[in-house]
């Protein structure tokens, strides 16, 4: 549809798509996703997508590597591959997809968006697969987000890419950290993107992580909206950069944020974090 000459649909209007946009343009301006990096896919239900579309006009069926039967009939607003995070705000029927997983799990159903031919994001399988472990944790959960956060890139070369030094390096740089990632952050070894291994390796390390580091590559996160899933990643990646100008002068820190203010932190915030990032 268009009006004046510009394409206009009713799901334009829809809050989901419009958070969609203005956060990937937002994750581009911060130089996260040049090119075509990054993805993400959120999590609706029938009752917010039905108001803005016909949800019995099937556009194609695109069928997936392996069946993913725990999201059957579920919906999904996701990024395409190839798309330029810059460009979705601009052409959000392209850049964009509106998916139905088919009840045997085996395909997804395209609703909306697409209008090029082209095909959901390439990290269709660790998106879903995250978002299948994630409900598990906790059935609120809505959103996969992957970017490619500059600083936090930077330190996975500089950093022993260790869960528990990594972790307690992010908390002691923001005071805000443990607050906000109590959990951690969980690390993959180096692995090709876009494969069902690096999928399923995530998925495993989304049982009880958040917050997915590949490194020299970017970060997973997830939450209950869009706006958690990237400010979970804002502030890994503020504490990233925090790092990378103490580690700039000479001698690097003279201080940092001790364990046991960290703790008093938890407590006053009613957050419990693992005693496996504490020395004693």
């Amino acid at each position: 549809m268009t009006t004046e000459g510009k394409y206009y649909h009713p799901i334009l209007s829809a809050p989901f798509v419009t958070n969609i946009m203005n956060t990937t343009y937002d994750m581009w301006k911060m130089g996260w996703d040049e090119l075509n990096g990054g993805n993400i896919s959120c999590l609706l239900t029938e009752e917010e997508v039905n108001p803005y579309i016909d949800i019995t006009n099937v556009l194609r069926t695109i069928e997936l590597e392996l069946p993913i039967t725990e999201l059957a009939g579920k919906y999904f607003l996701v990024t395409g591959s190839g798309k330029y995070f810059r460009k979705v705000i601009e052409k959000p029927e392209e850049c964009l997809a509106l998916l139905r997983l088919t009840e045997d799990g085996k395909s997804v159903e395209l609703l909306w968006g697409l209008s090029d031919g082209g095909r959901p994001t390439s990290e269709l399988a660790s998106h879903f697969m995250s978002h299948t472990e994630r409900l598990k944790q906790d059935p609120n959960h809505r959103v996969i987000m992957h970017t490619h956060a500059t600083n936090l890139i930077a330190m996975t070369f500089t950093h022993d890419l260790d869960e528990v030094s990594f972790t307690r390096t992010l908390w002691q740089m923001c005071t805000e950290c443990l607050v906000v990632f109590p959990e951690g952050v969980g690390i993959l070894p180096w692995m090709v993107p876009g494969t069902f291994e690096i999928g399923q390796e995530t998925a495993r390390k989304m049982s009880e992580f958040r917050l997915v580091i590949w490194p020299h590559h970017g970060i997973f996160g997830a939450g209950k909206s869009i706006d958690e899933a990237f400010g979970l990643i804002e502030t890994v990646e503020k504490a990233a950069k925090v790092y990378h100008l103490v580690n700039a002068h000479q001698g690097g820190a003279k201080q940092v944020i001790t364990d046991q203010e960290l703790l008093a932190l938890a407590e006053a915030f009613n957050v419990e974090p693992s005693k496996r990032y504490f020395l004693n």
